[in-house]
């Protein structure tokens, strides 16, 4: 006899990515089509970002959600490539933690 687990509601965390290096957090406000969409960003920067071929049918980006973005060497403050999706679990980890204090703010 299998033991059932029911559902509670909350997701495991068991491991969050945080920003690296140049990598900010953001905000998606609105989808442009072809793979665009425009994320306001923790660095208080709009920026037009894309998804990547390796990562575009992997992921599915809503407008709201919070994102990992990779701003271009070129361009750094107007275009970026999105690299992860947080769920909601994640997020409520990263607001507890202070790294979207500045998306809350505005």
């Amino acid at each position: 006899m299998a033991m059932e687990r029911k559902n509670t509601g909350e997701q495991q965390i068991i491991r969050v990515r945080v920003p690296r290096d140049s990598q900010v957090l953001g905000e998606v406000e609105q989808m442009l089509g072809n793979r665009r969409m425009l994320v306001r960003c923790t660095d208080n920067h709009t920026r037009l970002c894309r998804i990547p071929g390796k990562i575009r049918k992997r992921i599915w980006i809503k407008e709201g959600s919070i994102v990992l973005i990779e701003p271009w060497d070129v361009q750094s403050d107007e275009k970026g490539d999105i690299l992860w999706r947080y769920n909601k679990g994640q997020v409520g980890w990263l607001k507890r933690k202070g790294f979207l204090k500045k998306l809350d703010e505005e």
